[in-house]
């Protein structure tokens, strides 16, 4: 580990001081795929680190809380259980990812009611009534009125 920190850190000074032009090296494709297999497998160490680090300061939190819940004598309070959809979210922030059928689920009634909000609901009615106006008022003249 020491050793990819120091390559990370100098570069290809190091090759520069020892000489070394590709002589009885491995080839770069090995060597780049050798560096991507230890930056994945450190970056894997330390997120397994974060995960039990933040696990027991928890376990520390609800330790303190039960002994306060103790000394007042109050009750836990219950939340409904939400099933885990995704393994590994836990201790996560944020709200869980919306699926793409959702998603296109949330466009399409946000699109409806654009089309429908851009006047009030009641003007849209005036204007239904307004449109039929001209039809019912030409039918009583007609039926009042007689023509010559």
């Amino acid at each position: 580990m020491a050793a990819f920190i120091a390559k990370q850190m100098m570069g290809d000074q190091i090759k520069n001081v020892t000489g070394g032009d590709g002589d009885g090296e491995k080839k770069d494709s090995e060597v780049d795929a050798e560096e991507a297999a230890a930056i994945e497998e450190a970056r894997r160490e330390m997120e397994e680190k974060r995960k039990e680090k933040h696990r027991k300061m928890e376990e520390e939190r609800e330790e303190m809380r039960q002994g306060i819940r103790d000394k007042y004598g109050l009750k836990k309070k219950e939340l409904p259980k939400e099933p885990e959809e995704e393994p590994g979210m836990e201790g996560r922030l944020g709200r869980k990812k919306k699926t793409p059928a959702e998603m296109a689920a949330e466009a399409a009634k946000a699109e409806e009611e654009e089309e429908n909000s851009f006047l009030p609901a009641n003007v849209t009615e005036l204007t239904s009534k307004v449109t039929e106006l001209p039809g019912k008022v030409i039918a009583e003249a007609s039926e009042k009125c007689v023509l010559q």
